[in-house]
């Protein structure tokens, strides 16, 4: 009996089995993993060749910044593009897990995407920032920025990028 009375002080600092927070690391293998859809695209001649893919063909050229027209799209755009479609779509899948209505209409939910090329092109060091705004009709903010966080999670381009691309976002509701 008194062995018992000696464990009560530690028994009672021991956190409730209900308190208990299941991990959150992910147990996907990216290696081994089955393919849910697969994309291809070829590049050819670097920053001012051409991208192509069975569903598109497209110039690529120098932004103006770097001493090009600004005519034809460039990396950071495609970039930019597929984060930004790729979160939304994370969005609508997350938003019922967390018992939230996205808007119905498609213009009234927005991700406006930007990708900016950073660092020093003499010394070869370079990477991305990302700025995202997204932009919701008819939500609480809590509810947006709720489903935004849980999104940074689950999108398969946030998850590629988490410590190596700085990604800023924020939320509006109108």
């Amino acid at each position: 009996m008194a062995s018992v009375r000696a464990f009560r002080p530690l028994l009672r600092t021991t956190p409730r089995l209900a308190t208990i927070t299941p991990p959150t690391k992910r147990f996907l293998n990216a290696a081994s993993a089955p393919a849910l859809a697969t994309s291809h695209a070829k590049a050819t001649g670097g920053r001012q060749g051409k991208v192509h893919s069975d569903h598109f063909d497209l110039e690529l050229g120098m932004p103006k910044s770097l001493g090009g027209d600004g005519a034809k799209t460039n990396p950071e755009e495609l970039f930019a593009a597929g984060y930004g479609a790729c979160f939304q779509g994370a969005m609508g899948a997350t938003a019922p897990t967390l018992g939230i209505k996205l808007p119905s209409k498609p213009e009234d939910c927005v991700v406006d995407c930007t990708a900016h090329l950073i660092g020093d092109l003499k010394q070869l060091d370079l990477g991305i920032r990302v700025d995202m705004h997204v932009w919701a009709k008819g939500m609480k903010k809590e509810d947006l920025q709720k489903l935004v966080d849980r999104t940074k999670e689950v999108c398969p381009y946030s998850v590629a990028t988490k410590g190596n691309v700085v990604t800023n976002v924020s939320v509006e509701v109108a």
